[in-house]
């Protein structure tokens, strides 16, 4: 019976993140629009950050309140997965041309970047195993670079493109005056960042009771839940013709969610790295397979046929297959 409660409360984790991860990025959207913010900061910037704060309070609390730090790190590689997977789910599901042939050059720059970063931190972590000493006081090596690297990708990114236009805080600019959105943007944050303190504690709880281990379980349940504000987002501007938004969203959350790693690091008190599991190889290696073939697509722009572009199938497949390979590695 109380597994079936814990259960429960992963249900509800993820309708709250569901919910408030949506009203989130729509008044953050706004606040992006009225201060005068460009598009790509709106989608790989802002929104990205807004919508991976689970993520990141999941990470604080994942190590500070049950020190599991397999659940942070399975967490944001798997919530990348997730992201690029919802990508491809998102171009069958778009009507009339794929997903990709109207979204901005850019995107393959934030996917470079987000590559770059993903070889860093599977590089880390296959160096801490063997190097567990290596470390710069109480963080890892690692952890400065990936700041750095994130900093030289948005300057580079803001540099790439300027021209702000997005239809969906277009939409809801007159529905509010700007005292309300900062209103409602405070009580639907305060509602992600309590969510993503309670998945960590439900995440310990799942590990144990079904007997998987924490890398899987990050990878997988949590990743999941965590991710839904970014598939909420993207679909909603994809409905709305914001191409360029939803591909924003989910490649900017893919390269803030790595930085997310020092801050673990921090509140860890020790290099993160150098005390996870291997395991979380198979999801990096997936993650960089699949932000290859993102890449690929933007740069091909290739037809369809039957809904289906040639990458939207290998992704699915390599998902999948990452998952089946960490549920025998759990």
């Amino acid at each position: 019976m109380e597994a079936y409660l814990v259960w429960g409360k992963f249900v509800i984790c993820a309708l709250v993140i569901f919910f408030a991860g949506k009203q989130v990025a729509r008044y953050g959207d706004i606040i992006a629009e009225r201060t005068g913010l460009g598009r790509v900061w709106i989608g790989v910037i802002l929104i990205s950050l807004i919508t991976s704060l689970p993520e990141l309070f999941n990470g604080i609390s994942a190590v500070t309140l049950v020190k599991a730090p397999d659940l942070v790190v399975g967490d944001l590689i798997g919530a990348n997965a997730f992201n690029l997977l919802n990508l491809a789910l998102l171009d069958i599901m778009n009507r009339g041309q794929p997903l990709l042939t109207g979204a901005s050059a850019t995107h393959r720059l934030t996917g470079w970047f987000s590559t770059g970063m993903m070889l860093l931190v599977a590089f880390s972590i296959v160096l801490g195993r063997y190097f567990p000493s290596l470390s710069l006081g109480w963080i890892g090596f690692y952890s400065p670079l990936i700041i750095i690297f994130y900093l030289l990708a948005i300057w580079k990114i803001f540099s790439a493109e300027r021209e702000v236009y997005t239809a969906e805080a277009e939409i809801y600019c007159a529905e509010a005056s700007t005292g309300r959105v900062y209103l409602y943007f405070s009580i639907a944050a305060a509602f992600i960042i309590a969510a993503g303190i309670w998945l960590a504690v439900i995440g310990e709880e799942i590990s144990r009771y079904t007997g998987l281990g924490q890398s899987f379980v990050g990878s997988l349940f949590l990743a999941f839940s965590t991710t839904l504000p970014e598939i909420t987002v993207s679909f909603t501007a994809m409905r709305l013709g914001a191409t360029d938004m939803a591909v924003a969203n989910m490649i900017g959350s893919n390269l803030f969610n790595l930085t997310i790693i020092p801050v673990a690091d921090l509140f860890y008190g020790r290099p993160l790295l150098s005390h996870v599991s291997p395991g979380h190889l198979i999801t990096a290696g997936a993650v960089l397979l699949m932000t290859l073939l993102f890449i690929s697509a933007l740069h091909l722009r290739v037809r369809r046929y039957f809904r289906l572009s040639w990458w939207n199938l290998p992704t699915i497949l390599i998902f999948a297959a990452a998952a089946y390979l960490s549920f025998l590695n759990a």
